[in-house]
């Protein structure tokens, strides 16, 4: 397999080649359309893998979720929180640069620099306190900003709801982490745990939400996709206070 060279980043061919087809797909689906009207050509197997997803979380997130929340201390659960958002501010201050938003770049990186050093690895939030915000950018909302379409709605086992362009973004995104340059042993268990705690993490903060939504549903599925649309339009006009009655997805 041929390896490629960005400044000094080695990056696999195979990796090039993902990427490259994913965004082929996307631009080959069809028009940009209403992000609020689907682009859903594979709902047959999205809701299939909806339903799969659903009966793991019934059996398996949601109960670790509830147990997380009912057998951790508040506190604790928040310096989890903290500890995985201080891991995000490196993607966020790069594509704050990509967007040009170099002020906001600044203070993404002034707070991981902050609250891994002060704040010890992010479990202390001394930014916010010192007039540093936490906001949180991604690839799929840097490619939203120059105006590539979602392309089409995706829900993948284990993962959820994506859609073409966010799935591409986030393999991206997997290159801007800290964790990817880190040179030690386990670095593999250490990156599951990480996704892991995220997942119960988010879970546990959307226990109500979700149980709300889906009571209310008609159809759980078309409500989740509907929401779930709204959320990423909104993150990339940078509309944040509008997202704050929808799930974290």
């Amino acid at each position: 397999m041929t390896d490629f060279r960005f400044g000094r980043t080695k990056v696999r061919s195979g990796g090039v080649k993902l990427v490259l087809a994913l965004a082929i797909s996307l631009f080959t689906a069809g028009c940009a359309t209403d992000p609020i009207t689907a682009d859903d050509p594979l709902e047959p197997m999205n809701r299939v893998f909806f339903d799969f997803n659903q009966r793991l979380d019934r059996h398996a997130a949601l109960p670790a979720a509830t147990f997380y929340t009912s057998a951790i201390p508040r506190p604790v659960r928040g310096t989890v929180h903290n500890v995985l958002n201080n891991l995000g501010g490196p993607v966020t201050a790069v594509n704050d640069v990509l967007q040009l938003e170099f002020e906001n770049a600044g203070i993404a990186a002034g707070r991981f620099l902050v609250n891994t050093t002060i704040g010890i690895i992010g479990i202390f939030d001394v930014a916010t306190d010192w007039g540093m915000p936490q906001r949180h950018r991604d690839f799929g909302e840097t490619m939203g900003v120059y105006g590539v379409p979602p392309g089409p709605y995706l829900v993948l086992p284990f993962r959820g709801p994506t859609a073409v362009r966010d799935l591409a973004g986030s393999y991206v995104d997997g290159y801007f982490s800290p964790l990817r340059y880190a040179r030690y042993t386990g670095r593999n268990y250490v990156g599951f745990v990480r996704s892991s705690l995220g997942s119960i993490d988010n879970r546990s903060a959307n226990i109500v939400t979700y149980r709300d939504i889906e009571r209310a549903s008609v159809d759980y599925y078309a409500t989740m996709r509907t929401y779930y649309l709204q959320r990423r339009a909104r993150q990339v006009e940078e509309k944040s206070v509008q997202t704050a009655e929808l799930p974290d997805f």
